[in-house]
Protein backbone atom coordinates (compact mmCIF):
# COMPACT_ATOMS: atom_id res chain seq x y z
CA UNK A 1 0.00 0.00 0.00
CA UNK A 2 2.71 2.53 0.94
CA UNK A 3 5.39 1.38 -1.49
CA UNK A 4 5.75 4.66 -3.37
CA UNK A 5 3.47 7.30 -1.86
CA UNK A 6 3.80 10.96 -2.73
CA UNK A 7 4.76 12.58 0.56
CA UNK A 8 2.99 15.72 1.69
CA UNK A 9 4.63 18.05 4.18
CA UNK A 10 2.21 19.85 6.50
CA UNK A 11 2.89 23.06 8.40
CA UNK A 12 0.56 25.66 9.89
CA UNK A 13 -0.23 29.33 9.39
CA UNK A 14 -2.25 31.94 11.24
CA UNK A 15 -1.47 34.40 8.41
CA UNK A 16 -2.74 32.74 5.24
CA UNK A 17 -2.28 35.73 2.91
CA UNK A 18 1.29 36.33 4.09
CA UNK A 19 2.06 32.61 3.78
CA UNK A 20 0.58 32.50 0.28
CA UNK A 21 2.79 35.41 -0.80
CA UNK A 22 5.87 33.96 0.92
CA UNK A 23 5.62 30.47 -0.57
CA UNK A 24 4.76 31.71 -4.07
CA UNK A 25 6.80 34.92 -4.38
CA UNK A 26 9.80 34.12 -2.17
CA UNK A 27 10.05 30.35 -2.49
CA UNK A 28 8.73 29.99 -6.03
CA UNK A 29 6.19 27.26 -5.27
CA UNK A 30 3.04 26.95 -7.35
CA UNK A 31 -0.25 27.41 -5.47
CA UNK A 32 -2.36 24.44 -6.46
CA UNK A 33 -5.45 25.35 -4.47
CA UNK A 34 -6.77 27.19 -1.46
CA UNK A 35 -9.83 26.60 0.68
CA UNK A 36 -11.00 27.53 4.16
CA UNK A 37 -8.74 24.86 5.66
CA UNK A 38 -5.45 25.65 4.02
CA UNK A 39 -3.18 26.27 1.05
CA UNK A 40 -1.71 23.54 -1.12
CA UNK A 41 1.50 24.17 -3.01
CA UNK A 42 3.35 21.87 -5.37
CA UNK A 43 7.10 21.62 -5.75
CA UNK A 44 9.29 19.46 -7.94
CA UNK A 45 8.52 16.13 -6.27
CA UNK A 46 6.29 16.94 -3.34
CA UNK A 47 3.32 18.78 -1.98
CA UNK A 48 3.22 21.32 0.83
CA UNK A 49 -0.01 21.80 2.75
CA UNK A 50 -0.13 24.96 4.85
CA UNK A 51 -3.02 24.42 7.25
CA UNK A 52 -4.92 27.48 8.45
CA UNK A 53 -5.04 27.67 12.24
CA UNK A 54 -5.80 30.30 14.88
CA UNK A 55 -2.23 30.41 16.26
CA UNK A 56 1.13 28.86 15.43
CA UNK A 57 3.61 27.66 18.04
CA UNK A 58 7.01 27.93 16.30
CA UNK A 59 9.20 24.85 16.67
CA UNK A 60 12.82 25.13 17.78
CA UNK A 61 13.96 22.78 15.00
CA UNK A 62 13.33 22.91 11.28
CA UNK A 63 9.87 21.70 10.27
CA UNK A 64 10.34 21.91 6.50
CA UNK A 65 13.39 21.62 4.30
CA UNK A 66 14.11 22.58 0.72
CA UNK A 67 16.72 20.40 -0.97
CA UNK A 68 18.57 21.92 -3.89
CA UNK A 69 21.78 21.82 -5.85
CA UNK A 70 23.27 25.17 -4.83
CA UNK A 71 22.46 26.30 -1.30
CA UNK A 72 24.74 29.35 -1.41
CA UNK A 73 23.07 30.74 -4.56
CA UNK A 74 19.63 30.15 -3.03
CA UNK A 75 20.67 31.98 0.16
CA UNK A 76 21.89 34.93 -1.91
CA UNK A 77 18.65 35.01 -3.92
CA UNK A 78 16.43 34.81 -0.83
CA UNK A 79 18.52 37.40 1.03
CA UNK A 80 18.05 39.78 -1.92
CA UNK A 81 14.28 39.24 -1.53
CA UNK A 82 14.44 40.20 2.14
CA UNK A 83 14.66 36.79 3.83
CA UNK A 84 16.73 36.85 7.03
CA UNK A 85 18.80 33.78 7.80
CA UNK A 86 19.14 32.43 11.32
CA UNK A 87 22.45 32.64 13.16
CA UNK A 88 23.44 30.12 15.80
CA UNK A 89 26.26 30.77 18.25
CA UNK A 90 27.08 27.07 18.49
CA UNK A 91 27.74 26.69 14.72
CA UNK A 92 30.37 28.28 12.55
CA UNK A 93 28.41 29.98 9.78
CA UNK A 94 29.79 32.13 6.99
CA UNK A 95 28.83 35.75 6.32
CA UNK A 96 25.63 34.59 4.58
CA UNK A 97 24.56 32.39 7.49
CA UNK A 98 25.52 29.15 5.74
CA UNK A 99 26.94 26.34 7.87
CA UNK A 100 29.26 23.75 6.34
CA UNK A 101 28.70 20.36 7.95
CA UNK A 102 31.59 17.97 8.66
CA UNK A 103 30.84 16.12 5.40
CA UNK A 104 30.96 19.40 3.44
CA UNK A 105 27.20 19.89 2.99
CA UNK A 106 26.02 23.51 3.04
CA UNK A 107 22.95 24.21 5.22
CA UNK A 108 21.06 27.39 6.09
CA UNK A 109 17.96 28.15 8.16
CA UNK A 110 15.29 30.84 7.93
CA UNK A 111 11.70 31.46 9.02
CA UNK A 112 8.41 31.94 7.23
CA UNK A 113 5.85 34.61 8.24
CA UNK A 114 4.55 32.38 11.07
CA UNK A 115 8.10 31.77 12.34
CA UNK A 116 8.13 28.15 11.17
CA UNK A 117 11.82 27.22 10.92
CA UNK A 118 12.78 26.15 7.39
CA UNK A 119 16.05 24.88 5.99
CA UNK A 120 17.98 24.78 2.75
CA UNK A 121 20.26 21.80 2.21
CA UNK A 122 21.81 19.92 -0.69
CA UNK A 123 20.03 17.16 -2.56
CA UNK A 124 21.11 13.59 -1.96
Amino acid sequence: MLKEPLIQAIITTAQAEKSKAFYTDMMGLKLLREDQFGLIFVGKIGVLRVAKVAAVMPATTAVLGFMLQDVVSAVKDLTAKGVKFERYGFLQQDELGVWTSPDGAKVAWFRDPDLNLLSLSPTY
